[in-house]
């Protein structure tokens, strides 16, 4: 592994659209020679190398213009059917298969003009002029690239200018996907009895899925001066999210000389920095395990199941009527409408677990539905100073689901869980929740019925029933703070956080094999008073230990010792020699030369299942080390994971993977044609570098979720910000481009590149080209 040679940087020749010598293009408006207005938007972008833009400008409507061309320089396609998503028109563009038709009548249904015209009501005038410039900077994008659009979207019809209204209902989009958002099929397809049966229809053609979305999480440490080389902060930011679509991470550098200089990621679907650093402090996130959204089980009027009571009374579901523009097979087009039922609490839904029926139905309230914070927030975020002004940021309440993890450059480091969750606590719950049948004791379901049952409503929060920003869990040291999605509790083991509402996450429960990893690597860091480097921090992950391996490999092991006997399972008897073989050769690791990685990986699959396998419980006084040791000693353990092993080589078998190749043969990325390895592995297996995939014929391909950006900012002793990082996946979203696969190689390679924050860095990029904007 090579950790940042000095030559990473700067590895492209000069651009391939400008002259080298001539790196300035000048677009201004109008005819040439007449007189102009002043511009209502002038800006400057410079892009360095990799395709990263540094977008800079004298007031917040023009970067907001330069921003939305800067993004769409790498994502037009992608956010312009974004766009159509929350216009709810997918179903009129690719017709209304693949959940098309039913994320139009979710979104229809709940982004509707008055609710646009609510959130716009809520928003700062420099809000407006940020948001009013992205809507300028996007369509001019459009009128300027035309025809240079990637061959994903290049002349599509559907690629089209956008309202302020469009760019607000995306805003809105976001905060609710992991809340409401996971309940669209149930939504669209919600029915009272009455109807259903006049239809021919049931409940059971839908089925809800609780569990929460699959690879999405992350990673992030926090260092304070007491451990650090410098005697300053140091932040490792490793996000685990989406590999494609809207939810990728784009780099981007935003300035206002005087008032904001800010650099790190959006998301291609966000308008702003939400992860990054400037010259005093740096932040990431964290998916956090706070619950954003509640059922609520309604009690219906068994001579009418629209009505519902609440309190002494009934309360009728209101019918609301959505029309859904359609596009058929043959290329038709009509019109669909479609019924969504309300109740005060938000939507009802139905599936088989979750039924319509004469006495019960369930509805679902979304927290961030109401949340309008989001602008001020991560406006504020990049301004900060100080941990004093992070935390300030974070309690505007616009952070819709995740940890906030920061350092500053004082030495500081910083945890909390001030997300948007819904104001709950230990007693509410005791007294209100609801088991349902079919229902996962994890979700919480509510009594509709009780006017007690409520989300409390407190003055001190910004968005309407969450909890106020004093009652969330933080934690400032001058050591250390983690957290791998793991709750609050164990940010700091040795200084647990305890006594908040369990509607934000458990205490003294069992962390995950991947929190546990970051826990013991940290401690390897710093134990024996040693200090860490920005270097030590990149090796932690670029390691690409597997602590589930370290921890518990050996008893494996142990069963392969000779002789080996055989395993009978339902697909026939298997010799354990090849993946045995395998396993006591592995380094233990997932670079991409390891060999033997994927045995684990598939074992731990059906291992992790085996009930009682543990010889150690957990133990909450010693939560970083517990539960470990596998039961080889009990019969049915040891039998267990014998099959797990046998399972796991039919597994690869099946794909054509032999159980000893090297990681990267069949982990891998394919960029402009070529084959790039991939290195890191599944975060359930105890791998704390995570690469979520699935195994498919030939190996693990395409990337599903994983390590995307990923930053190491610190601070040179002298207080100068010394920021590194990666964009995993490259820059731009179609893969045959020039930036759609140059990050990604050296991400392949175990480097990192220096983020040019500095203007001295930007000024002397070799593949420097600069566009000036004016509107």
């Amino acid at each position: 592994m090579r950790l940042l040679p000095a030559v990473t940087t700067l590895l492209f020749g000069a651009s391939a659209t400008l002259p080298a010598q001539s790196a300035t293009t000048t677009r201004p408006v109008g005819k040439p020679g007449a007189a102009r207005a002043t511009p209502a938007y002038e800006v400057t972008i410079r892009w360095t190398s990799y395709g990263i833009p540094h977008v800079k400008a004298n007031d917040v409507g023009s970067l907001g213009f330069g921003f939305a061309y800067a993004t769409m320089t790498d994502a037009a396609c992608t956010i312009a059917r974004d766009m159509l998503m929350v216009r709810g028109e997918l179903s009129q563009t690719f017709g209304p298969d693949s959940g098309h038709r039913e994320s139009d009548v979710f979104h229809r249904a709940l982004l509707t003009d008055s609710a646009v015209n609510a959130f716009r009501a809520t928003q700062s005038a420099s809000a407006h002029r940020s948001t009013a410039g992205y809507v300028a900077g996007y369509n001019r994008y459009l009128k300027d690239h035309a025809a240079t659009l990637s061959p994903r979207c290049k002349g599509a019809a559907w690629v089209r200018p956008v309202t302020v209204d469009d760019v607000i209902r995306l805003h809105m989009s976001f905060g609710i996907r992991y809340g409401v958002g996971r309940f669209m099929k149930e939504m669209a397809t919600a029915a009272p009895p009455s109807d259903r049966k006049a239809a021919g229809s049931g409940d059971d053609a839908v089925q809800t899925d609780f569990d929460a979305p699959d690879g999405l999480g992350s990673n992030a440490v926090a260092m304070g001066r007491e451990v650090t080389t410098t005697g300053r902060g140091l932040l490792l930011g490793n996000p685990h999210y989406p590999w494609q679509g809207s939810s990728r991470f784009h780099l981007i550098h935003t300035t206002i000389p005087g008032q904001l200089d800010v650099m790190g990621v959006s998301l291609y679907s966000t308008n702003g920095v939400i992860i990054g650093f400037n010259k005093d402090i740096a932040w990431t996130h964290t998916v956090s395990t706070g619950t954003r959204s509640t059922l609520y089980a309604l009690a219906l009027d068994p001579n009418d199941p629209t009505r519902y009571r609440y309190g002494t009374a009934w309360r009728a579901l209101r019918r609301v009527t959505v029309r859904v523009p359609l596009m058929s097979a043959n290329g038709a087009a009509s019109t669909e409408s479609r019924t969504v039922w309300m109740s005060h609490y938000g939507p009802v839904v139905m599936s088989e677990q979750l039924p319509w029926t004469t006495t019960r139905a369930f509805a679902i309230r979304d927290v961030n539905l109401a949340n309008d914070r989001a602008t001020a927030t991560y406006d504020a975020l990049g301004r900060a100073r100080t941990i004093a002004d992070v935390d300030a940021a974070i309690s505007l309440g616009g952070v819709a689901f995740t940890n906030t993890i920061a350092a500053d450059r004082e030495g500081t480091a910083y945890y909390a869980d001030v997300s948007t969750v819904p104001n709950i606590d230990a007693a509410m719950l005791t007294a209100c929740r609801v088991q349902a049948p079919g229902i996962p004791a994890a979700i919480i379901v509510l009594n509709g019925a009780d006017p007690a049952c409520e989300w409390k409503q407190d003055k001190a929060s910004a968005v309407a029933g969450a909890m106020p920003p004093s009652a969330m869990p933080r934690l400032r040291r001058t050591d250390v703070v983690s957290n791998a999605n793991d709750s609050y509790w164990l940010t700091n083991p040795a200084a647990p956080i305890e006594g908040f509402s369990p509607i934000i996450g458990g205490e003294r429960t069992a962390r995950s094999l991947r929190t546990r990893a970051g826990l013991q690597f940290i401690a390897e860091a710093t134990a024996n008073g040693r200090k860490v480097s920005a270097e030590q921090l990149q090796a932690m992950l670029y390691s690409h230990r597997n602590y589930g391996a370290e921890l518990l490999l050996n008893d494996v092991l142990a069963l392969c010792a000779a002789p080996i006997a055989p395993v009978t399972t339902p697909n026939g008897s298997v010799d354990l020699s090849a993946a045995c073989s395998a396993l006591t050769a592995w380094d233990r690791r997932e670079t991409i030369d390891s060999r033997g990685a994927q045995v684990w990986r598939e074992f731990w699959a059906f291992a992790s299942r085996i009930p009682n396998a543990w010889t150690v419980p957990f133990d909450a006084a010693d939560a970083a080390h517990t539960p470990r040791g596998l039961a080889t000693d009990n019969p049915t353990v040891k039998e267990g994971l014998r099959r797990a092993l046998a399972q796991a080589q039919q597994r690869l078998a099946q794909a054509g993977v032999a159980p000893d190749a090297t990681l990267g043969s069949v982990q891998y990325e394919m960029r402009q044609g070529e084959r790039i390895p991939i290195p890191g592995g599944a975060g359930g297996t105890g791998m704390w570098s995570v690469i979520t995939t699935e195994l498919k014929p030939g190996g693990y391909s395409p990337i599903i979720h994983g390590n995307s950006y990923i930053q190491v900012v610190g601070w040179k002793a002298d207080g100068t910000v010394d920021p590194r990082g990666i964009l995993t996946y490259s820059q731009h979203e179609d893969p045959n481009t020039e930036h759609g696969g140059d990050l990604t190689r050296l991400y392949s390679k175990g480097e990192m590149i220096r983020l040019p924050f500095a203007e001295a860095d930007i000024v002397a990029d070799r593949n420097l080209r600069v566009v000036r904007l004016k509107q």
